[in-house]
């Protein structure tokens, strides 16, 4: 498995414009053999450009799609080695789903189809609904006889565009897993779009976070989370906090900070701007990772921590967590979630706190970046 690489996907400088519009900047992209890739972005990001021109729907303007060592640039889709399935599941409503997953196999002249299609409605665990008409079928399972009728054809290469944005919150959740099960089972590429951060960490190996048609960020789920390179990586998958601050001196392995009067170290390592003395950072750090104590034991909390005054602004209590905005005069509005353990009844709006952390927990992003990039709220160029 492992040296066979004709379900690798190579995009080598590929790019698309329409018109003075560039919906792709030229970018390079390989996609491994039998792994679980995501492109995620939000609407107008070139995700689905991207994922198209792999298909042969779309013709690049610049650059090449080579799968394994084949190269399919000009390739019509039906020469691909590819197949898609999309929002829509476009079933035929009136085929059952035994006929349904057949069809391309039928299209092909194969007469005895009936272990195979079985095989595969087995495999997506709608072995039993096989005589059924779609519309008798949840959106889930519609959902699932689109990938089985996809997969029968043995395609190199399955692209799944938003596949699960009709379905409903729980689901979704519940397909994400069975997705990645069957991906698992199968063993071959599985390229898919999506502008929902959760839905691609919970099911790829490797995410390329897309902004403005350009690729922001590649890695696996727990790194781009863990170690965004950018605002925008760092607003768009969940929540971060970044405050401003100035460099003040180097200690070791460390950079000591200044942000209204507080002290914050930042390990060197994970500072991915760094800057001189006097210089500018946006210091980063998830709101799972602060603890919140009130005021009055602030003298409880360990040495070594990096630590912050404000005020609770507002609480929200939902359920797993109570998440908190406090006002710091080193930023407005932190955002804090605390577990639901043990509540302290005087965390509540108004009251004075200390937000602390462990300093291995902070990143550090330059700060000549616009602060709010990803969060939806940033004004657009």
């Amino acid at each position: 498995m492992t040296t066979d690489n004709s379900g690798d996907v190579r995009l080598s400088g590929i790019g698309k414009t329409y018109g003075a519009f560039t919906a792709v900047h030229p970018l390079d992209l390989t996609v491994p053999q039998g792994s679980f890739f995501a492109l995620l972005g939000a609407s107008g990001c070139g995700k689905t450009t991207t994922l198209r021109m792999i298909a042969g729907l779309e013709e690049p303007t610049s650059g090449t799609v080579h799968l394994g060592d084949q190269d399919v640039t000009h390739l019509p889709p039906y020469k691909r080695p590819v197949n898609t399935v999309f929002q829509s599941y476009a079933l035929f409503p009136h085929l059952d789903i035994f006929e349904n997953v057949a069809f391309g196999l039928r299209r092909r002249g194969l007469k005895s189809v009936k272990k195979q299609v079985e095989d595969m409605l087995d495999l997506v665990q709608l072995g039993e609904q096989a005589r059924k008409k779609p519309h008798q079928l949840s959106g889930g399972q519609q959902q699932r006889v689109a990938v089985a009728r996809a997969l029968i054809n043995h395609p190199k290469v399955l692209l799944l565009d938003e596949p699960l944005g009709a379905l409903d919150l729980k689901l979704r959740r519940q397909m994400q897993l069975e997705l990645k099960r069957i991906q698992t089972e199968v063993g071959i590429t599985f390229i898919h779009v999506t502008h929902d951060q959760e839905e691609a960490m919970t099911m790829a190996d490797t995410v390329a976070v897309m902004n403005g048609g350009r690729v922001e960020q590649l890695g696996a789920p727990t790194d781009l989370y863990e170690n965004p390179r950018t605002t925008f990586v760092a607003n768009f998958l969940g929540t971060s906090n970044l405050i401003e601050a100035e460099v003040d001196t180097k200690s070791g392995d460390d950079i000591v900070l200044k942000a209204a009067g507080d002290k914050l170290v930042l390990p060197a390592a994970r500072c991915g701007a760094p800057a001189p003395a006097g210089g500018k950072v946006l210091v980063g750090i998830r709101p799972e990772k602060i603890a919140l104590a009130h005021a009055d034991d602030a003298g409880g909390i360990p040495e070594g921590r990096n630590r912050l005054t404000g005020k609770i602004a507002d609480a929200s209590f939902i359920g797993v967590s109570t998440q908190y905005v406090i006002d710091s005069p080193a930023c407005a509005e932190l955002s804090v979630y605390v577990q639901n353990v043990e509540r302290d009844a005087r965390l509540v709006p108004g009251a004075d706190v200390v937000l602390h952390w462990s300093p291995a927990h902070t990143f550090g992003l330059d700060a000549a970046q616009a602060i709010d990039a990803g969060t939806g709220e940033e004004v657009a160029a």
